[in-house]
């Protein structure tokens, strides 16, 4: 009977505590025991399954797709936003909407942040985040040259100098070509001071925001005037290319694909995003699975905010399934 008189006694304290809402101290003075005593008490409780904990997530909320996302990919954390539409305009504005809410509220003061300024899904998310009062960041990094047609290279300018603006930091440009005519012309360009200014700052980035694109140009990417050639792109696919990360390509197992295109992008690395603390990925969309799949395996990526259409077919991707119809919990 001793044992069932000490449970009695953890099941008093777990039911004022939990259930009546007491503060631990109130409950060792109502039953005459040491506080320490309490805390044991509270700690057993969970132990011996007296006290159980239950989540029920919210409605319009995927946990379960989240959770496994986490498991397939071996990733850290992933965010999945409920959309009404499996189209890509409606899912880049969901998953930019929910980008800024967590860019809002994980923000830390004095924070560098990289940005890669090709990705509409980047732009969504700066459309939508509100300035920044408290925690201020630092600087805020273009990772990936521009310099295609000006009108589509002022858009990227602004996306950085405004969010730059948003949060309270410092921009630093990366104004010069983000695919160069030969390696010769990158080399010149790498040994102008503004340049190198900016690109010195990438090995002290905290938080890197990508997106993932497929081999095939972005509409965005095409009207900049940095499109490859037939030659490349299929350069890109004898070499096993599924996707990229500011023009840094990678195959269907995450590992970098190098091909002479690759020396003429003038951007940040798949090995220097690797030693940033915190790398989140913006993606979503049918056309785009391939390469979110090549890039999470990669290792690069330490965040995925994507739909629940993408996530469900991420999920049975390489096994052979359709997407079943998703429904929230």
């Amino acid at each position: 009977m001793g044992r069932l008189n000490e449970l009695r006694l953890i099941s008093r304290v777990a039911q004022m505590y939990h259930i009546e809402g007491k503060r631990q101290a109130d409950i060792a003075q109502h039953l005459r025991l040491s506080q320490a005593t309490v805390s044991r008490m509270l700690k057993r409780a969970e132990a011996e399954d007296i006290v159980r904990t239950t989540v029920i997530p919210p409605v319009g909320t995927y946990s379960d797709l989240e959770s496994a996302l986490r498991e397939r990919f071996n990733l850290p954390e992933a965010v999945v936003v409920d959309c009404s539409e499996d189209r890509d305009g409606a899912i880049m504005a969901r998953i930019g909407e929910a980008a800024a809410h967590l860019l809002e509220v994980t923000l830390a003061p004095g924070e560098i942040i990289g940005v890669s300024s090709w990705s509409q899904t980047i732009f969504k998310m700066v459309e939508n985040i509100h300035p920044q009062k408290s925690a201020r960041a630092k600087h805020v990094v273009q990772t990936l040259g521009g310099m295609g047609d000006p009108s589509v290279q002022t858009h990227a300018t602004q996306l950085t100098t405004r969010l730059a603006k948003l949060t309270g930091a410092e921009p630093k440009l990366l104004p010069v070509q983000g695919v160069t005519t030969s390696r010769e012309a990158k080399l010149l360009m790498l040994g102008e001071p503004f340049v190198r200014d900016t690109m010195d700052l990438f090995g002290n980035i905290t938080l890197a925001i990508v997106g993932i694109g497929a081999v095939e140009p972005s509409e965005l990417l095409a009207r900049s005037g940095n499109i490859f050639s037939a030659r490349e792109l299929a350069d890109l696919a004898d070499a096993g290319a599924v996707g990229d990360v500011s023009l840094r390509f990678f195959d269907k197992d995450g590992k970098t694909v190098k091909t002479p295109l690759d020396d003429r992008v003038i951007g940040i690395s798949l090995e220097e995003l690797t030693k940033i603390e915190r790398v989140i990925a913006l993606a979503g969309g049918k056309k785009k699975v391939p390469a979110i799949a090549g890039a999470l395996r990669s290792g690069v990526i330490d965040m995925l905010v994507t739909d629940k259409f993408t996530a469900e077919r991420l999920i049975n991707f390489d096994l052979g399934m359709e997407p079943q119809e998703v429904v929230p919990v």
